[in-house]
């Protein structure tokens, strides 16, 4: 029988942080304090219309930061201009739940954003108005799982915290809480 592993982000959260949370933002029951719900890493190509050996070279480089395959994200119309038909693989996108989301969290917090270039911190105004948070960074080589001498192409990604906070106050907490670095408030 195979033993299930335990992040150690989600072991601090539900041993120490969902507890000092409740008391902090005034919730009565544990099931109303915030928690990451997904993650989604999307990554857009527009130049694979014209070489379609780079989602093969993306598929390979995000399956490989996030522990699990990405899906090819397909265009809903066609748009002339960009020779794109409907259909068409435009993009990849990985969605990260449970233990995967988790390591990938403390992966993406303590190892890949203190390697981004004049990092002074995530802006606190990305927030949707629900909870969720947005950001962008341009490079994968920022992952300690891509070795910088055997990349083919370079591309960012779009990254999507899903929190089961209510209001954005309560998710900035929670990311904080987690190791998030937000830039300093003025």
């Amino acid at each position: 029988m195979k033993k299930e592993y335990t992040p150690r982000l989600k072991l601090y959260y539900e041993r120490e942080l969902r507890k000092s949370l409740m008391k902090e933002l005034g919730y009565k029951n544990i099931y109303q304090v915030p928690r990451l719900k997904k993650i989604v890493i999307n990554v857009g190509l527009g130049e694979a219309v014209a070489d379609p050996k780079i989602l093969d070279i993306v598929r390979e480089d995000l399956a490989r930061i996030t522990g699990q395959a990405p899906v090819p994200t397909r265009a809903k119309r066609p748009i002339s201009n960009f020779k794109i038909r409907r259909g068409m693989v435009i993009g990849m996108k990985v969605t990260l739940r449970g233990a995967r989301m988790y390591e990938f969290f403390d992966r993406f917090v303590n190892f890949a954003t203190p390697r981004i270039r004049d990092f002074r911190g995530f802006s606190r105004n990305s927030f949707d108005g629900r909870g969720c948070y947005n950001l962008g960074i341009y490079e994968q080589t920022v992952f300690p799982e891509i070795e910088y001498d055997k990349v083919k192409k370079v591309f960012g990604m779009d990254i999507a915290i899903v929190t089961s906070a209510k209001k954005d106050e309560d998710a900035m907490i929670l990311l904080e809480r987690l190791g998030m670095p937000f830039e300093r408030k003025k």
